[in-house]
């Protein structure tokens, strides 16, 4: 059977580094690299991080049917499952992990329904969340702020995730992350 795990979370959860911890963990998953129209931010790089496109081209990949769902996350910013992706890492017979926006990881769960597993990572707080986004650095403070209200209403989305695992200690998280997978992973 095709399965799925997939994480979600608002911005700054840590979602992307118990993701990556779980690729190192479990050889049979393997990262479904998301497209969207925005720019690089730091040291991303296309095909690895993100499939970078311009607005133009994200908006001709929606009309030609090629993604397994997509979202305008921010205001002009859209991020997708390309089907190709999907349909690569099947091939290999290796188990998808996606690291998502919270309205694409709902969308996700519905459409694989018992084949997938899905995990909301959620801050211990909103202003603890604000203080990540702060020292990342990434950010503007205004960016930072729309980050925070986004991240107040995506809270209200747990509930329809199969786990909740809260990120106030990130060993914890790992080692919570780690099981929750690992039974998902041993359950035919």
């Amino acid at each position: 059977m095709n399965k799925v795990v997939i994480f979600s979370a608002p911005s700054g959860s840590g979602k992307t580094t118990l993701v990556r911890h779980l690729l190192r963990q479990f050889p049979q998953l393997e990262f479904s690299v998301s497209a969207t129209n925005r720019a690089p931010r730091g040291e991303e790089k296309d095909g690895q991080d993100y499939f970078f496109m311009t607005p133009e081209e994200f908006k001709a990949r929606v009309d030609k049917g090629d993604f397994v769902e997509w979202e305008e996350v921010y205001l002009g910013h859209c991020y997708g499952t390309l089907k190709s992706e999907v349909e690569r890492i099947w091939a290999k017979g290796q188990v998808i992990a996606f690291d998502i926006d919270v309205c694409g990881g709902v969308k996700l769960k519905q459409l694989y329904g018992e084949k997938a597993l899905s995990v909301f990572v959620a801050p211990p707080s909103i202003e603890a969340l604000k203080q990540r986004l702060q020292s990342r650095g990434t950010d503007t403070p205004e960016a930072i702020k729309r980050r925070i209200g986004k991240a107040e209403a995506e809270l209200a989305y747990a509930d329809q995730f199969d786990v909740v695992i809260v990120n106030d200690n990130l060993e914890q998280a790992k080692a919570d992350a780690e099981l929750v997978i690992g039974n998902f992973l041993n359950d035919n």
